[in-house]
């Protein structure tokens, strides 16, 4: 079993900055790939980011790549989300996601997570 807790989100003006962090409990072999998530209200989830554990090996969106950044602290089982020059329509709950199988680990398919936290809110005021 996993349990993943997020924290920091927060409001922020657009073009602004924010990081949420993703702390992971639990069996480690059924974390190979973790991601980030977010759900807008009346939008379906979408993917934001994902990075294989063991090779650090990142992918993003389309519509965060080169404003947002998803590191890992292996010590600390934490996962982060840096968010920088944030914009209005980047309001949505935060999820972090952990899955067992690290192949498609780049599709930031949310079919293929096993495990979810509970959600931080970010929201960008413009």
């Amino acid at each position: 079993q996993v349990q993943l807790v997020e924290s920091g989100g927060g409001s922020v003006q657009a073009g602004g900055s924010l990081r949420v962090s993703c702390a992971a409990s639990g069996h480690s072999a059924s974390r190979n790939c973790m991601g980030w998530f977010r759900q807008a209200p009346g939008k379906e989830r979408e993917g934001v980011a994902s990075i294989y554990i063991s090779a650090g090996s990142t992918y993003y969106a389309d519509s965060v790549k080169g404003r947002f950044s998803i590191s890992q602290d292996y010590a600390k089982n934490t996962v982060y989300l840096q968010m920088n020059s944030l914009k209005p329509e980047d309001t949505a709950m935060y999820y972090c996601a952990a899955a067992t199988n690290w192949r498609g680990c780049g599709s930031l398919d949310s079919r293929l997570y096993d495990y979810w936290g509970q959600g931080t809110q970010v929201t960008v005021s413009s």
